[in-house]
């Protein structure tokens, strides 16, 4: 972080003329930020940086360390922190190191973005450095975003803090003794970046017609070919406004949740209005795209995806990939977590708490008496992405019925061996049966990451609306909380849906339902631990699996306890870096994180 001169190297080469040039590297390979004002791909490579390092997971490990799931990698830093492990000197989900390096090339950019030759004529320079400098602002918000989310807290003495802000590049002069932001500082600047994105950005990389191009750029002189030059389709992928604005509304649910609201101003109306924002331009409810919550398994819509270019539900992707090393997503995912019958690790087992989530196929919990519910045949007459999430016993999978019971005659059975299932179950999303992870006739196939789905930001409306409004007031839109909701269920196959009626007449009722849909759409995409923390939910409960036997020919089903949650009250906010606050002496601790030396 204390770094004046920032190398980048594009490509290296060596020219063994003497064994001095091996060890002493020629002058002009020892390159500093003057050197980028003149090579605009070398100045790019700051922001390229970012990109590189988005904050976002290939895995779905997170959901180990909540009520979701559990992991037969007994090594596994999510299952001991889960466990009692978790410390201000042992957090798998710091965000410290990464996303500060990465604000600090930002920053660098930032300062530098105007000085530099993007392009001979003068004007299509102006409108790259704007558009760069949008992107950079962008990226910069998502970045403290996730900071704030990793370690905000409150500290001693009550007050709800944030990270330390950095607007400006730090070198060797810089006071790294820097105090915490106020959590509210942090939102502030968050939002004071994103509305700098939304202004300098595109909505979307692509063609665009002269009534297109915004005001900022019209008046600046700028002409369809130029804003297209800068702005268009060859593009798509980088952060756009669309994206800011979706990140501007995940912000916005984050600081108005019950975690963090006694120190924010962001009320949930605004929080909803955020989220409109972003699902208006999609035309509301009606835009709620029919195989979205299928998008990781839709294979001819993946297939046909050109270049950045997202399908309905997706605001933002990464790179289509299918190659086969475990670096890449073609099919590490299978390779991790099909049942060891079909050469996988079975890493991520589901919950029967998850399990126990999913509605009846009319809509009742199965905690209802009117769900009919049967605990001899507990997987008929579910909701439908029962099956398409998880699998359990007597699913059948790739042609073949797995049997998770105690008594399997095969490795799918419950703890028959270190990379059988410890609850039962088997995760079934985010995997395409049409992938092989037999050693010996590997099969990839096209898999991407969904950085933000629409649904997401739906139930982001949903949850803050109904906080707001109560389950169907809708102020100044045309949707309300309760709209929102059926659509999704209906979506999923709930089509008559009495129990969601009896959740629209009283407003507890509905943020119950609101949050257990959350649950089940987004599940193992990396939301559960950072959503039952905003929320100040129970975060202790046993994760618990299904032992399953038969007597008299009969099987019967007996839930058991597989793992504890050993959390504490003040683990609803991460701590800061231990190392961090030694060196600093006015860097707070989270209040309950100051480790002790008995």
């Amino acid at each position: 972080m204390k770094v004046k001169n920032i190398i980048l190297l594009a490509a290296l080469s060596l020219t063994f003329a003497s064994c001095s040039d091996l060890f002493e590297p020629a002058e002009e390979n020892n390159r500093g930020v003057e050197a980028m004002l003149k090579e605009p791909t070398f100045a790019q490579g700051l922001l390229g940086y970012a990109y590189s390092h988005l904050p976002y997971s290939n895995s779905s490990e997170t959901d180990i360390a909540t009520d979701d799931a559990v992991t037969n990698d007994l090594s596994n830093s999510y299952l001991k922190m889960a466990q009692g492990a978790w410390a201000a000197n042992n957090n798998p989900m710091s965000q410290w190191d990464g996303r500060r390096i990465v604000i600090q090339y930002l920053n660098q950019f930032i300062e530098i973005a105007d000085k530099v030759q993007w392009a001979d004529d003068p004007l299509a320079c102006k409108v790259y450095a704007e558009s760069r400098k949008g992107e950079a602002y962008a990226l910069r918000a998502l970045n403290l975003y996730y900071l704030v989310m990793a370690h905000a807290g409150f500290s001693e003495d009550g007050q709800l803090l944030g990270v330390p802000l950095s607007t400006t590049s730090e070198n060797s002069n810089t006071d790294f003794n820097q105090s915490r932001a106020t959590f509210q500082q942090c939102i502030d600047q968050i939002n004071t970046d994103l509305e700098a994105a939304i202004k300098l950005l595109p909505l979307d990389y692509k063609q665009h017609s002269e009534a297109e191009i915004p005001a900022y750029y019209k008046e600046m002189g700028v002409t369809q070919s130029i804003f297209d030059r800068v702005f268009g389709e060859h593009l798509a992928g980088r952060i756009s406004g669309r994206i800011a604005e979706a990140i501007r509304a995940q912000v916005a649910l984050m600081a108005s949740s019950e975690a963090y609201k006694s120190g924010s101003n962001v009320t949930a109306e605004q929080a909803a209005n955020d989220a409109a924002v972003v699902l208006d331009r999609i035309g509301g409810v009606s835009g709620l795209a029919s195989k979205g919550n299928t998008w990781y398994a839709n294979k001819d819509e993946i297939k046909g995806l050109k270049s950045g270019a997202v399908p309905a539900e997706v605001i933002w992707r990464s790179n289509v990939n299918e190659g086969t090393e475990d670096y890449d997503l073609g099919i590490v995912q299978e390779k991790n977590n099909f049942p060891p019958t079909f050469y996988g690790k079975g890493r991520i087992n589901p919950t029967q708490n998850l399990v126990n989530a999913f509605p009846a196929a009319n809509g009742y919990p199965v905690t209802d008496s009117r769900s009919d519910f049967d605990d001899l045949d507990p997987y008929s007459n579910r909701d439908p992405r029962l099956d398409l999430y998880i699998i359990h016993n007597g699913s059948k999978f790739k042609d073949k019925e797995i049997n998770t019971s105690s008594a399997s005659s095969t490795n799918d059975g419950l703890n028959k061996i270190s990379t059988s299932t410890r609850t039962g179950y088997y995760l079934k999303k985010l995997l395409r049966d049409d992938c092989s992870a037999d050693p010996n006739n590997l099969n990839a196939q096209p898999h991407y990451n969904a950085y933000i789905r629409y649904t997401e930001i739906f139930l982001d409306y949903a949850e803050a609306a109904n906080e707001a409004w109560g389950p169907k007031g809708k102020g100044t839109h045309n949707y309300s909380a309760y709209d929102v909701i059926r659509a999704i269920r209906q979506r999923a196959g709930i089509l008559v849906d009495p129990y969601l009626d009896e959740c629209a007449a009283d407003q507890a009722k509905m943020r119950e339902l609101i949050h257990n849909e959350r649950r089940i759409e987004l599940c193992f995409e990396n939301h559960r631990f950072w959503d039952l923390r905003r929320w100040k939910a129970d975060i202790t409960e046993t994760a618990k699996g299904v032992n399953i036997t038969e007597e008299a020919g009969i099987p019967l089903y007996e839930e058991m306890d597989v793992e504890n949650r050993n959390y504490k009250d003040y683990m609803y906010y991460g701590p800061i870096p231990q190392s961090e606050t030694l060196k600093w002496s006015n860097l707070q601790q989270n209040k309950g994180w100051n480790v002790k030396n008995d």
